[in-house]
């Protein structure tokens, strides 16, 4: 009962977050189900990657649509070259062990919240 709770919590801060400033899967997720579910980081990535359909997304979307924040054309560009780039780099994730991946995403975060943090 104590794991249904924190999904139930995860799920809702990723969903919040992705909403409100367009991260979720990676920067919330990923990590949420490791330091509380003792996850790999594997088994994290794989889950974060297959709650990621296309409804679930569409109905964040359309807020943005609704309000003209998208582009339709580089949004399809981003799309084809995101399922092609994922396939490539879950194939390369898992390929690699573990522990390399682990020290490769906590880089690329702190380099992401460093320029976040500093850039003007």
């Amino acid at each position: 009962m104590q794991d249904i709770f924190i999904v139930l919590i995860i799920g809702l801060a990723a969903g919040f977050l992705s909403g409100s400033m367009g991260v979720g899967g990676g920067i919330i997720i990923v990590p949420a189900l490791m330091f509380f579910m003792g996850f790999s980081l594997h088994q994290s990535q794989g889950t974060s990657l297959a709650l990621m359909t296309m409804p679930v997304m569409i109905i964040a979307a359309s807020n943005f649509y609704k309000q003209g924040y998208i582009d339709i054309k580089v949004a399809l560009v981003l799309a084809v070259t995101f399922m092609i780039g994922g396939y490539f780099g879950s194939k390369f994730s898992i390929m690699m062990p573990e522990k390399i991946m682990r020290k490769a995403f906590g880089i690329f975060m702190l380099a992401v919240a460093i320029k976040m943090i500093f850039s003007k």
